[in-house]
């Protein structure tokens, strides 16, 4: 198994934790964003939309971290990320997606980079907005998680989850940005649950060949 990452991507930072918490042996090759090695054409013959992560699995050739997740979720279901009851399996990834369908996609480098090289927007300005959806974001997934009976240490119960995993990733790059994290609780305790585990250490950007 392969696995085309680079540091800082939240997208290939999910994936590390996954294959990280599943045990799964894997290459690393790394694809740098900020020199455009994802737009080699060896790279792009790969994965078209020129991003990270990709992941290739004997003939399969995967993208979009979410589906890598689930993939890895359905061939190597031990330890699982997914609760097997059909509505706490909702629950989870409606944290997930929250984070990965909502917050994300608006905050990516190449959002970033359209703002700042395109329209011309200044650095105090796309912070500005990089803040507002993740506040508006963290703010949702931090009332879900809260109102959780019995809560456990991590998102949802005693073992991590498909929704820690998204979540890791997106409270790092809130920190890069300077996002008050004072108001999710909840969100924090959770952090702090997976600062514990190896697999998320092991995972982390600064913990990268490639992290410079």
């Amino acid at each position: 198994m392969k696995l085309f990452t680079y540091f800082r991507s939240s997208a290939a930072y999910r994936v590390r934790i996954a294959l990280a918490l599943k045990g799964i042996e894997h290459e690393k090759i790394y694809v740098h964003l900020r020199k455009a090695e994802h737009r080699a054409p060896e790279y792009v013959a790969l994965n078209p939309q020129r991003l990270v992560p990709t992941l290739i699995d004997g003939p399969n050739v995967l993208t979009q971290s979410m589906a890598i997740i689930e993939y890895l979720e359905e061939t190597r279901p031990e330890p699982a990320l997914l609760p097997a009851d059909p509505a706490a399996r909702a629950l989870v990834r409606s944290v997930a997606d929250t984070i990965a369908c909502d917050i994300h996609p608006l905050n990516n480098l190449r959002v970033l980079t359209y703002l700042k090289d395109d329209l011309r927007i200044g650095e105090e300005r796309r912070n500005a907005w990089y803040r507002h959806w993740v506040e508006e974001g963290f703010g949702a997934v931090e009332h879900l998680l809260a109102k959780q009976p019995g809560r456990g240490p991590f998102c949802f119960g005693d073992q991590p989850s498909l929704a820690d995993v998204a979540l890791i990733p997106q409270i790092y790059n809130a920190r890069r940005f300077d996002v008050d994290l004072s108001p999710y609780p909840t969100i924090l305790r959770v952090e702090e649950a997976c600062a514990d585990l190896p697999a998320f250490a092991e995972s982390a950007p600064e913990a990268q060949e490639d992290a410079g």
